[in-house]
């Protein structure tokens, strides 16, 4: 299943709800598609949607996803982050009335070269190829969510040993 998510933001985000629904239209997309359209007025009709579902509605679709594609918004995308997924963003974009200004874009760029966590699409023509070849991009990113225990445990026990060394000393 792929979940797609624009956020609370008041301005429409027809651009991305159109072309996931003409990939799904278009058989490109295979799987069930499930999308929050927020303020959009693009109304899907090859998708499951609905304007804005409960926040606990919300977790079990990012839980259930194979796919996460959400706007550029922080909230949006942190909670695939937090429990383990990569996310595609597709930040919304001034000249298409989709925000203010372009922070969503560039601060997306931001996260997507410091943390390698995300997946930047601004050109929805790349949506397609994107999803395609999801599983072998994720494969190949250097995330910055990696967990650090093992590097941890390997401190730590230096630490014991070197305490139960002191204390042998003694």
């Amino acid at each position: 299943m792929i979940f797609v998510t624009v956020g609370t933001h008041e301005q429409q985000f027809n651009r991305l709800i159109k072309c996931v629904d003409e990939l799904k239209q278009n058989g490109q997309i295979k799987e069930e598609v499930v999308m929050q359209t927020g303020y959009s007025t693009y109304e899907s009709v090859y998708c499951e949607w609905q304007k804005l579902y409960p926040y606990q509605q919300m977790l079990e679709y990012v839980n259930k996803a194979r796919i996460v594609i959400t706007h550029g918004g922080p909230s949006s995308f942190i909670m695939p982050l937090q429990i383990g997924k990569t996310p595609i963003v597709v930040p919304r974009q001034k000249q298409y009335d989709e925000h203010v200004n372009n922070h969503q874009v560039e601060f997306s760029k931001k996260v997507a070269e410091r943390m390698g966590s995300i997946i930047v699409v601004e050109d929805v023509n790349e949506l397609q190829e994107t999803i395609k070849k999801y599983d072998e991009i994720v494969k190949s990113m250097e995330n910055g969510l990696k967990s650090h225990n093992a590097e941890f445990n390997k401190e730590f026990r230096k630490i014991v040993d070197e305490l139960w060394k002191r204390k042998d000393k003694r």
